[in-house]
Order: structure tokens, then C-alpha cells, then sequence
């Protein structure tokens, strides 16, 4: 199946089956003119709710509730769902970015579907079916700001995938606590994975950079501007997952400190 054809049927898919679509084998001969999607189509169940104040994630010492983690859980597929679409989104807005960069992304993207099926067999285990609870707009407003693929390495792979290589093992944590194992290790493949996304994103970045310009400023000029540096990071900064996605020292200091 062409990459082209199999990001038009995830995101004008009005099923899960289409959505998490997984061919055996990907083409990439006839990436076609760029093509921008204003909303990705849903099921029923899984249309974009407003988020309100009060729909916050559960707090840590409530997840010794089972309901309570199901909440986090669900909220979390929701992520990874959205970062399904957003790939799909990127790889048809950029059909002249380098093969190399579209086969990353497409693998990331297979990757991203993976996480949704990982969530969704532990939210069954939990006694919840995805799309039983709401699901939010959240990164999916931010497509307007990608441009370009620096745009989306700066907005997706360096601002939100980046905040994950601290929500994953805080998460982790929080459920160990409270004895729930399996979801303990759902969390550490995700944060396993996520590394490997934010060193992709690094490693382009460093790549399509103007040579004269350094990698943080290429990330804050590339970036979306109501994105803030905090944006990046989560409640606690965990420095070797970083490290290991190969961002710089000085570049850790900066989140550390904002």
C-alpha cells in the first residue's frame, strides 16, 4: 500500500480497524501533492469533546483505584490516537521531505498504533472499552502551525513526545505504588519507544537545521509559538531519557530550569 493512500484511509477512517490500519508492506512511489486535513474523521464514540477545568487527570494518591488508573489509561490511548492522525497528517502535508525522514515517520506512526492497541487491551483488563470516557482536540489544534517538517519534529517529537519521557515514568511510578504492575509496564514500553521518537526528531532537526544556527534556537523558532518550554517537560524532569535521545546538556538545564 502506498504511505499516501494508508494516511488518507487512518484519517478519513470512521472505524478503529481503519484508524490502526497496518499494512504488511509500504510504498512510498507516488507521495502525491501535498494534501492538508482540517479534522480527522472519527467514530461515533470517539468525536472531540470539549475539555473542561473539571476533567482533570485523577490525582496520584488516587490510583489506588482501579477506575482512577482506567481514567489515566483512557486519557492516554486518547494521546496516542492523536499522534496516529498526526502522522498521518504530516506525511500527506510533506510528500517532498527527504524518503528517509517519510519512512521514520511512517514507522513511528506504526509504532504510535501499537501504543493505541496496547492501551486498549488494558483498558479491557481494567473493565473499559476505548471511547467510553471523553476524548480531547488537544494536539490536533496545533496542525495549523506545521509547516514544515522542522515545524513538526520542533512541535510533536520535541515539545509533546518530549513531555512523555517524564509522564511515562511518573505515571510508571504512581501505578507501582498501587501495585498495578502490568499497567507499570505498559508505561515503561511506552517510554522505551518515546525515547526512540524524540531521538528521531533530534536527529532531523540537526539535519534540516541552518548549519549557523544551534539546535535550541532552530527548536523555539521552529516551534509553535504558544508553545512554551514547560510544554516539554513533565511535573519532574527526568534527565537520562533524554541523554539517551541524544538532546544536548544545555538543552536539559533549560527544561530542568523552566
Amino acid at each position: 500500500m502506498e504511505i499516501r493512500d494508508w494516511c488518507i484511509r487512518i484519517l478519513g477512517g470512521l472505524t478503529l480497524e481503519e484508524k490502526l490500519l497496518d499494512p504488511l508492506e509500504l510504498t512510498d512511489r507516488a507521495p502525491g501533492p501535498p494534501l492538508l486535513w482540517d479534522t480527522p474523521s472519527r467514530p461515533a464514540n470517539m468525536q472531540f469533546k470539549r475539555h473542561s477545568k473539571e476533567e482533570k487527570l485523577p490525582p496520584f494518591h488516587e490510583h489506588g483505584s482501579q477506575d482512577k488508573r482506567a481514567v489515566c489509561l483512557h486519557r492516554f490511548a486518547g494521546h496516542e490516537l492523536l499522534a496516529v492522525e498526526i502522522m498521518a497528517y504530516a506525511l500527506l502535508a510533506f510528500p517532498e521531505a527527504p524518503k528517509h525522514f517519510r519512512r521514520g515517520l511512517a514507522n513511528t506512526l506504526k509504532e504510535e498504533q501499537g501504543h493505541v492497541r496496547l492501551y486498549i487491551k488494558r483498558l479491557k483488563e481494567l473493565g473499559v472499552n476505548f471511547g467510553d470516557m471523553p476524548l480531547y482536540k488537544h494536539f490536533w489544534s496545533h496542525t495549523p502551525f506545521l509547516r514544515s517538517p522542522l515545524n513538526y519534529v520542533s512541535v510533536m517529537s520535541l515539545t509533546f513526545e518530549m513531555a512523555n519521557l517524564d509522564f511515562a515514568p511518573i505515571y510508571k511510578q504512581s501505578f507501582l505504588r498501587h501495585g498495578d504492575t502490568f499497567s507499570a509496564d505498559l508505561m515503561q514500553q511506552i517510554l522505551d519507544d518515546e525515547i526512540k521518537h524524540v531521538s528521531f526528531g533530534m536527529q532531523w532537526l540537526k539535519k534540516m537545521k541552518d548549519p549557523l544556527e544551534s539546535e535550541w534556537d532552530c527548536w523555539r523558532n521552529n516551534s509553535n509559538h504558544l508553545l512554551t518550554v514547560k510544554r516539554s517537560r513533565g511535573f519532574s524532569v527526568f534527565e537520562e531519557p533524554r541523554r539517551q535521545a541524544g538532546i544536548p546538556e544545555e538543552w536539559i538545564s533549560i527544561i530542568k530550569n523552566s
